[in-house]
């Protein structure tokens, strides 16, 4: 009777779709690392390390109700601040960019805790304030999202200071924020790309540009466009086959373990395992976004509509850049990557999820 008791404790916090969705994601990913890192047990072996790291982490934090999590958002977000400012002070500086910590034990990369903690501040800010909603409370939630989103730009990493921004804007959205508002902030941007450009570091400014026309420079800013381009196209309809990829095992996908792997996945499972993906991302999409409609509170409405969108961004630009539709911004196929980091982010988040479920079940009953 005590090992049922404790498969029911251990089961009951986990909600079944989500879990499901996510580890059919992490199947295709170990499949596709290992053809990936030409057949190499220990890198598979790591990520299986990362991946039970992870879902122990997203099952801690499944059991935490959602007014725990709510009395959590503001220090974890100051707490994410100040390593954001430890960062710029003692970061370690790998390959030009300041983005991680050595905090003796390990490295981290505070960057990826502000995609958590950015909205939850926010929803737990428009909670508060629920009854007596102004404009100037959109102004203030603007202003939480601005700080930690320039501390990262500082670093500089573009690609993540454009996801803690989709993810506080989305809260912003499902918190009432009028489309005139949105209107004129688009405009408004639309008014600032000479001012961001003339701010952007160089690199950036190629990436961009190499977005336009790759060919400029083939062998060198627009080489990962072209070859994930290329890796796409020629994996047809069905694909080269598992281990097959040409592309892959040439050597000329780079990154292809991490940001890339979407392209090594592409040229070997074709545009039907390119739906299968796509309808993977589209059920996990669709499990948060009923969570999020059926949550018995502002904040856990909120927090999870902005988390599902979050990794619906994550997917996107990935894609996006691998197939040259976006600018190369060093973003990972979410569950799919090669990393423990991104990983760990994604599933505490998914966490969340399943604790705001579990408690409009625990309400209903």
């Amino acid at each position: 009777m005590w090992i049922k008791r404790l498969a029911q404790r251990i089961v009951q916090p986990i909600d079944p779709w989500l879990m499901l969705f996510s580890l059919m994601l992490i199947s295709v990913s170990l499949a596709t690392i290992y053809s990936a890192s030409n057949e190499s047990v220990a890198k598979v072996t790591s990520k299986l390390v990362s991946v039970g790291v992870a879902l122990l982490a997203m099952w801690l934090v499944a059991n935490l109700k959602p007014q725990k999590l709510m009395s959590l958002a503001p220090p974890i977000y100051i707490f994410g601040l100040v390593l954001l400012v430890g960062v710029a002070v003692f970061g370690d500086i790998t390959n030009g960019a300041r983005r991680w910590l050595d905090i003796g034990v390990a490295r981290i990369q505070p960057s990826e805790l502000m995609k958590l903690a950015v909205p939850m501040m926010l929803a737990w800010y428009f909670e508060r304030h629920e009854t007596n909603l102004r404009f100037k409370h959109f102004g203030v939630a603007a202003l939480l999202i601005a700080v930690p989103m320039a501390l990262v730009l500082k670093q500089p990493d573009l690609g993540t200071a454009l996801l803690i921004a989709a993810a506080g804007f989305y809260v912003l959205f499902f918190a009432g924020l009028s489309w005139r508002v949105m209107a004129g902030m688009l405009v408004t941007f639309l008014c600032s790309v000479p001012v961001i450009w003339s701010h952007m570091h160089e690199y950036q400014r190629q990436r961009v540009m190499t977005l336009l026309d790759p060919m400029t420079d083939p062998l060198g800013k627009g080489y990962h466009t072209i070859q994930g381009m290329i890796a796409i196209g020629s994996g047809g309809v069905l694909g080269k086959g598992w281990l097959s990829g040409t592309q892959t095992h040439l050597d000329f996908i780079p990154e292809r373990t991490t940001d890339f792997i979407f392209a090594v996945y592409s040229e070997e499972f074709g545009m039907l395992g390119n739906i299968v993906l796509l309808i993977l991302f589209l059920c996990v999409i669709g499990r948060g976004l009923i969570i999020a409609n059926n949550a018995s509170s502002v904040f856990g409405r909120l927090l999870a509509g902005a988390l599902t969108l979050s990794f619906f961004t994550y997917a996107m630009v990935n894609m996006g850049m691998v197939s040259g539709i976006l600018p190369v911004v060093g973003v990972p196929l979410p569950l799919v990557s090669y990393g423990g980091t991104a990983m760990l982010s994604i599933l505490i988040g998914f966490g969340m999820l399943m604790a705001i479920q579990r408690d409009r079940k625990l309400m209903k009953n």
